[in-house]
Formats: C-alpha cells, structure tokens, sequence
C-alpha cells in the first residue's frame, strides 16, 4: 500500500519524536533531547499554524512512516522547509520525494519565491537527496548552541519561474550530481558535447568536479537555470584567458535538459552569461558547435555573429562528419 499524506497534528508527537530520534541516532554525539531543545515537537501542529506554516505526515494503516513542514520566513518571498525525516524502512521508495514535493508546492501556492532549509553537516545522505531535488549550497555553515554542537548547510533554490543563479564555489560542488544528470541527458539527446552516450555518472561527475574546481580559483562562472524550481540548465564563461586577452571570455557547454527544451531557458541562460560577462568587464565572447546544433540558431537570434567554419571538423551522434561553427559576441 501507499502511505496517505495527510495534515499533521499535535496528537502525533510520539510519532514525531521517534521519527527524529531514530535519524538523530544514526549519526554520533547527535542526541535529541525534546523538553530542553525542541519542545515544539509536543504540540507540533500548533507551533507551524502560529507561524503560519503546516506539517505533514506519511501514514499507512495508522504507521507513521514520515514527516515534513514548512513555513514562511517573513523575508524576500522565502519559505523554510523543516522536520524532514522517513523512517529507514521507508528510505528509497520515493516517499521522501513525495513528501517534499508537496511542502514545495504548497509553499509555492502561498508565494514563495525561495526555498530555503538547514540541514546538519553530518548527515551526508540528506544532502545527496537535496542535492538532487535541484537545491545547492548557499550562506555560511550555522553553528548552533546545542547538546549536539551542531553545525548545518544552508541549502537553497528558486521556487518559482524561469531563474537564472550564478553558483560560488560551494555552491557549485553540490550541484555536481544534479548537473552530471543534465550533462548525461543531453549527450543522450545528441548533444554536441564532446562525450558518446551513454555517458557514464563518473565522467560526467568528473567533468563538474573541474567546473567547480575552476569556479573556486575565480577562471570560470558558472550560472543554472532553474524552472519551477527544478534545475533545468547551466552556461559557463571560462575566464582563463592569456594575459594579452584579457577582454574576452569564452561561453561553454550551454546546456538545457531535454525536459525543458523550448520553454526559453537556453535564451535566459545565453542573455544571463552576456549579462555577467559585461559586469565582469568582458567585451567579447566567443563560442563554437556544431553546425545547425540549437546553440547556433539560438545565439544567432541574440546578436552572434559566425566568424568561420571548419568541415567535418567533428563528428555527429551517428559518427558521420560534422562542421564546426564560430561564433562571437561583441558586448
């Protein structure tokens, strides 16, 4: 059976309380301690309405398998999740997904225009499973004065729209995984990219590993595109040009996830990367694919312009010859 999602009330804490505390207890010196750190927890329902937030539970034949809550941070459109935990037996079933989904969505009803949440340093599998719901890092670590001495993440993303973000280092670390899986898709979609398909999790990964690495050196930006708050694409502008250039900037692998294909956010991330290039004092930029590939149409349409093109410079999905396109941006 699937499990019901239904409001959650005060009467739940015993659930509340075994569902956190059997979490807390799979990491060490996190110890959960209700009555001196976290009596919300005894009136739960009560706590969220006064904030003007809600709490969720996953219940099947009266077993609480779940929880999650959100409420309004009362500052730039933005909405925290809060208390999100699934119990072991029901960690890869898709629960925590459907959870989650449902505290964005109703956030986003009530005109959030960002999501933001905490999470504890030492829980490396929350992250991995925020990462992948399209959040990254963002802010300082939070040191809380707890019985745990906690330290946590801040993780954020867009909730609402086209959004087009510029990630700093940290930032770009945790959306390796996320951005590994549009890479794939789009090789897998015939992309000119550089890769055959299937390209495996590990070469993509390696691949945003020196994005990220770059990004931290301050030789490359990297800006993504989120739709709906799903991450939906990624341009870079690779800044490590000779000394004697230092004007120009070239735009790298632009790409759209297949699922987004069409809905302007190739054209935001291009129009977004001119954008940055200006501020950062760029004046020109610089770009070559494949013949007839989406990219050239696309920036012919903001302004590029073809300086030249080499024949049967590489080779298409199905391995016959292909022309390389130049293209260039004067800011």
């Amino acid at each position: 059976m699937t499990p019901t999602i239904r409001p959650g009330r005060d009467d739940d804490a015993a659930d509340y309380i075994r569902l956190i505390g059997e979490a807390w207890a799979e990491y060490p010196n996190c110890i959960l301690d209700v009555d001196a750190e976290v009596p919300e927890l005894r009136a739960l329902d009560s706590h969220f309405r006064a904030t003007g937030g809600a709490v969720w539970v996953a219940e099947e034949a009266g077993h609480v398998s779940g929880m999650v809550a959100t409420r309004p941070l009362g500052s730039d459109r933005a909405w925290e999740i809060n208390k999100m935990y699934v119990e072991p037996a029901a960690r890869g079933t898709g629960l925590a997904h459907t959870l989650l989904h449902g505290a964005e969505d109703y956030a986003r009803a009530q005109g959030a225009e960002r999501i933001v949440l905490w999470t504890d340093t030492r829980f490396e599998a929350a992250h991995r499973f925020y990462e992948k719901r399209g959040y990254v890092r963002s802010g300082s670590i939070r040191i809380l004065d707890d019985i745990s001495k906690s330290l946590e993440f801040r993780y954020a993303k867009p909730a609402h729209g086209l959004v087009v973000e510029a990630l700093d280092a940290a930032a770009a670390a945790s959306a390796e995984r996320s951005l590994a899986a549009i890479l794939a898709a789009c090789v897998a979609d015939g992309a000119d990219l550089g890769y055959r398909h299937p390209l495996s999790p590990e070469s993509a990964r390696t691949l945003w590993r020196k994005v990220s690495a770059d990004v931290a050196m301050g030789t490359r930006l990297l800006l993504v595109a989120w739709r709906e708050g799903r991450m939906a694409g990624s341009v870079q502008l690779d800044l490590a040009t000779p000394e004697t250039e230092p004007h120009r900037a070239v735009m790298r692998h632009l790409l759209v996830h297949p699922d987004f294909r069409r809905k302007g956010v190739g054209r935001a991330l291009a129009q977004r990367a001119q954008q940055a290039g200006r501020g950062i004092g760029r004046s020109l930029l610089t770009l070559d694919c494949r013949a007839g590939a989406p990219a050239e149409r696309l920036l012919g349409a903001l302004g590029w312009v073809e300086a030249g093109r080499i024949p049967g410079f590489g080779r298409d999905a199905a391995g016959r010859p292909a022309d390389q396109v130049f293209l260039f941006r004067q800011l």
